[in-house]
């Protein structure tokens, strides 16, 4: 029995045998991500039939859609080609020129103002280089974030299997391991944060590391010690943005050394010999810059330091009195601060708080005078006020002896040392507290950026002054068993019911 072929119907079938074929070199190309010999064939096969089949059957197309149904189908099917080559167009610009918002309250997706400043003054090229097999999408994320905040950063994914030499060149031992190169400059993560990542470019950047050196021989807070009156914890912190740390005696060095860029005596228990003080006056003097964080109920004993930078240290310790502590589970002896002066320290501290367990008074001593230039750093509330000693069961204030808030616990000092070519800016910090700066004390709102701002200023690098990486805020919403039960019941009893009754009802009108 002899087959007769329709070869009008046979010739509509290339025109849809042409579309699939081109459709599977498509989708081949596309999952291999490269074209090769056969996904071409494919592709221009598909083409030739497609179009083959199109002139085959012009006549049949044409009247087709000369038919009033099939010009609204032609219709609707062109406006809807022409949105989707309009989102494809959106979809292919979005995707060349990624514009990411962040909508958190805290902008935890954002750089900091730290990391966009060290960024965006960058001086040297940095090249961010993650070793990996697998892309990380997150880190890819942060890094790209990076690389728009400063047209100096460049970042790439290196397999370390195809390219061990180039592994070896940055001393990678580990997959996944992240570098930070600049210049000669290698730093190996480790960690992936924001904090960790800008940390790794300043310290790749700068042309020589600044030494912290802190006073010991009195009692002085320990840089090693892990226990909550340490300082560990800040230790960490400036070793975190670049710089070194260093205990020295003054007695055994004779002088403060020429290599400290900053001196910090933090909480002497003991008074300073005078030879001592001397030897921070000339350290001053000479272009030094130093943070003193003296506590209450004690003499340091340096005063001839304090009165050559118009610094007046109160004999007192501060209450507050408004109530507020209590809140965070503190006592009227631990003195809050949410007034600031207008400092780089605290610049960016507006709308959050500082806690000084133990604290006195440090004022500007006159203020009438213009140098040094002098800031007072941070303001009681209007209800604290001074005693002399914690040493009476009751503590009153006394108008006659005792000041009213607000009171100042901290100045900043500056003032130009030296002429022409070897002139300095010399710079003091005075807090009447030492605690806020311990590993206790750190973590409680802006206490540890309050000390790390300080040395950045001190140490002269503004730059790195700014808030810190932030923490989300908890937003869990706590249900007694009550409110859980009546939530069970709306959700799951009473609106599906609703939905149910509403349906019935409109079945039984519209019958």
């Amino acid at each position: 029995m002899a087959i007769k072929l329709d070869w009008k119907q046979e010739r509509r079938w290339l025109v849809f045998f042409g579309l699939a074929v081109a459709a599977a070199g498509l989708v081949r190309y596309s999952t291999q991500g490269e074209l090769t010999r056969f996904s071409e064939i494919l592709l221009i096969g598909g083409g030739v039939l497609f179009l083959a089949g199109l002139a085959l059957s012009y006549r049949e197309i044409v009247g087709f859609f000369s038919i009033r149904s099939s010009r609204l189908g032609a219709n609707a099917f062109t406006i809807t080609l022409l949105v989707l080559v309009v989102l494809g167009l959106l979809n292919f610009l979005g995707f060349r020129h990624k514009k990411r918002v962040d909508l958190t309250s805290e902008q935890l997706y954002t750089l900091s103002d730290q990391s966009r400043r060290t960024v965006a003054d960058l001086k040297k090229d940095v090249e961010i280089i993650r070793f990996a097999r697998t892309p990380d999408q997150t880190f890819k994320d942060l890094a790209t974030e990076y690389t728009n905040a400063g047209a100096r950063v460049h970042y790439r994914e290196v397999d370390p299997q195809e390219r061990p030499e180039l592994a070896r060149q940055y001393n990678v031992t580990h997959m996944n391991d992240v570098v930070v190169s600049s210049g000669t400059h290698n730093e190996t993560l480790s960690g992936t944060a924001e904090q960790d990542l800008t940390n790794a470019i300043i310290k790749v950047t700068r042309d020589a590391v600044k030494t912290i050196c802190f006073v010991e021989g009195h009692g002085e807070k320990s840089l090693s010690s892990g226990e909550g009156d340490g300082l560990e914890g800040q230790d960490k912190a400036l070793k975190n943005e670049g710089y070194q740390t260093k205990s020295v005696n003054l007695v055994s060095s004779g002088s403060v050394p020429s290599d400290c860029n900053v001196l910090v005596d933090a909480g002497p228990k003991q008074s300073l010999f005078p030879q001592e003080a001397g030897f921070v006056s000339k350290y001053l003097d000479g272009g030094g810059r130093a943070l003193l964080l003296l506590d209450p109920e004690m003499d340091p004993k340096v005063d001839s330091v304090l009165d050559a930078w118009n610094v007046a240290l109160g004999s007192n310790v501060v209450i507050d009195a408004s109530g507020v502590g209590r809140l965070f589970g503190t006592g009227p002896a631990v003195p809050l601060v949410v007034d600031y002066g207008a400092s780089p320290i605290v610049q960016n501290f507006t709308g959050t708080m500082t806690f000084f367990n133990l604290a006195r008074t440090v004022a500007v001593k006159d203020k009438g005078k213009s140098d040094p230039q002098t800031t007072e750093l941070l303001k009681t509330s209007p209800r604290s006020f001074t005693v002399p000693n914690l040493k009476t069961k009751e503590v009153r204030y006394d108008p006659a002896k005792d000041q009213a808030g607000p009171l100042s616990l901290g100045v900043a000092a500056e003032r130009k040392t030296g002429t022409g070519a070897d002139a300095k800016s010399a710079r003091l910090v005075v807090i009447g507290n030492s605690a806020f700066a311990t590993n206790q004390w750190a973590g409680l709102q802006r206490n540890g950026d309050l000390f790390v701002n300080t040395i950045n200023w001190l140490a002269q690098d503004e730059d790195l002054i700014s808030v810190r990486p932030k923490n989300p805020t908890n937003r869990r919403v706590i249900l007694t068993e009550t409110q859980q039960r009546e939530l069970f019941f709306a959700s799951m009893i009473f609106l599906p019911g609703l939905v149910l009754i509403s349906g019935a009802v409109i079945w039984f009108r519209r019958r």
